[in-house]
């Protein structure tokens, strides 16, 4: 099988010739083949996505690469981030198994972020140009990619909403809420969970300082609705978590 090249920053990064087929995945309902029809499917198969390993800490692209893949997170944990002009780190995402990554680098061609592994992963690299050749003769296709687009859209909105009309205790409470229902969709437990990332990196995505951060999670352990231990978390009262979230949004 042809192995299709991946351009990487860290030569221990491993590219493994193992055929993926998205029909097979255990993602497939979450990634890019949900919701399409068996015939498409069978065309995404024919594309032989190559997979990669990242170790934890390294960067599966950096910002000012040029841009070749989309990148589907098989197992394991990234977060986007860039450098401000201050030489501050902002993080924009923390992406997991089933979801997608590097369309950033689809309207200048080169990644405007960096995406960094926070622990041992996998990925599927599905090479945009081949991508975009099947959809021009394939409505199916066609409407994935443009779903693709949308996911994004409604991403940078969600992110919108939560640093421009949200509280620290309401930021806290959308992250630690979306958090537990994207995990209860890959099968996991929605109220008991270990943060991959750290509390810095979790301020930097809410637009919170560090010591806000720790507070606010004290807060919510103070109210009965957390329990903490370091990077282990159990939600103890969902409901009220929600709540804490329902003052503002309704």
């Amino acid at each position: 099988m042809r192995v299709i090249p991946v351009t990487s920053r860290n030569p221990n990064s491993t590219i493994s010739p193992m055929r993926t087929n998205c029909s097979a995945c255990h993602l497939r309902d979450l990634c890019l083949p949900c919701g399409m029809e068996n015939a498409d499917m069978a065309t995404l198969d024919a594309m032989a996505f190559s997979r990669r390993r990242v170790l934890m800490g390294e960067a599966l692209y950096s910002a000012g690469e040029r841009f070749h893949n989309i990148y589907a997170v098989r197992s394991g944990t990234f977060k986007s981030s860039l450098v401000l002009a201050d030489g501050r780190e902002q993080v924009s995402g923390f992406h997991m198994a089933g979801e997608l990554m590097g369309m950033d680098g689809l309207a200048q061609g080169t990644h405007a972020s960096s995406a960094t592994a926070l622990e041992d992963t996998e990925v599927c690299a599905i090479p945009y140009t081949h991508l975009i050749e099947l959809s021009a003769a394939n409505p199916g296709m066609q409407h994935i990619v443009g779903r693709l687009m949308s996911r994004e859209i409604v991403r940078e909105h969600s992110l919108m909403l939560l640093l421009g009309s949200m509280n620290a205790e309401e930021r806290l409470a959308a992250f630690l809420l979306n958090l537990s229902q994207r995990l209860k969709a890959r099968g996991y437990s929605p109220s008991e969970f270990h943060l991959r990332m750290s509390r810095a990196e979790i301020g930097s995505f809410l637009g919170m300082k560090l010591e806000t951060v720790s507070r606010t999670f004290s807060a919510f352990q103070q109210q009965g609705l957390l329990e903490v231990d370091k990077k282990h978390v159990r939600i103890t009262d969902l409901e009220g978590l929600q709540r804490a979230l329902d003052v503002r949004v309704h």
